[in-house]
């Protein structure tokens, strides 16, 4: 049991993800959104008491409530399917065939590590193949998959792989440059460390390509 929670503590601590996709339960939704803020109004009632916070006092009294709205209804409202964004595609009949790029689009997120925030930004492209997608739709699938305990590489890639079947190519991109408050407030305490990932599709694959969307973000970074 030590070896295994020492184990647990390795992957939480170094950042480790072992799956591609976000770890949810079958039955996730088997209940609603007001019983789940109900179950973790009580859990959060539980933790502050154990922490020997005074929940009588009218600055947390309503603590509990908000922590679980919070969670059901925003932090971690990306895990609901029905939230998805509906991706708006449109023929691409004005022929633009060169790299399409939304860059520093705000990233929010949570690591499903420690709990804590992750703050950063995205920068996505794409080569139409005949098809263009809404901007702001850009934006809104980078705010789904943001919005749930995460990973910043799973994130990455889940972001591309969205944009890939909405737009039916493979040339997708996407690059996060992001600071997790787990490293920079706890831990090591490393102020400073952003992490940047990357994730290349179809054309973006070739170097020249890769450059130019890379120039275009501005990123020093070599991939």
């Amino acid at each position: 049991m030590i070896k295994n929670e020492e184990f647990q503590d390795e992957i939480g601590d170094n950042h480790i993800s072992l799956s591609a996709k976000n770890p949810v339960r079958d039955d996730a939704f088997d209940i609603s959104d007001d019983e789940k803020i109900e179950k973790i109004k009580k859990d959060v009632e539980s933790i502050l008491i154990t922490l020997g916070m005074d929940l009588t006092d009218d600055s947390l009294k309503g603590t509990p409530n908000r922590v679980a709205k919070m969670f059901v209804k925003e932090i971690f409202g990306g895990l609901n399917p029905a939230k998805k964004p509906k991706a708006s595609t449109f023929d691409n009949n004005y022929k633009y065939g060169e790299m399409l790029v939304e860059k520093n689009i705000i990233v929010y997120s949570t690591c499903e590590h420690h709990l804590l925030p992750i703050i950063g930004r995205a920068h996505v492209a794409y080569i139409s193949n005949g098809t263009v997608i809404g901007l702001s739709k850009m934006n809104r699938i980078v705010e789904y998959y943001a919005k749930r305990p995460q990973v910043q590489e799973r994130l990455t890639m889940q972001i591309v792989q969205e944009l890939q079947i909405a737009l039916g190519t493979e040339d997708v991109a996407c690059v996060i440059d992001a600071k997790h408050l787990c490293v920079n407030s706890r831990g090591i305490s490393d102020i400073e460390s952003s992490t940047v990932t990357s994730e290349f599709g179809g054309k973006f694959r070739d170097a020249v390509t890769r450059r130019e969307f890379l120039d275009y973000i501005k990123l020093e970074t070599k991939f």
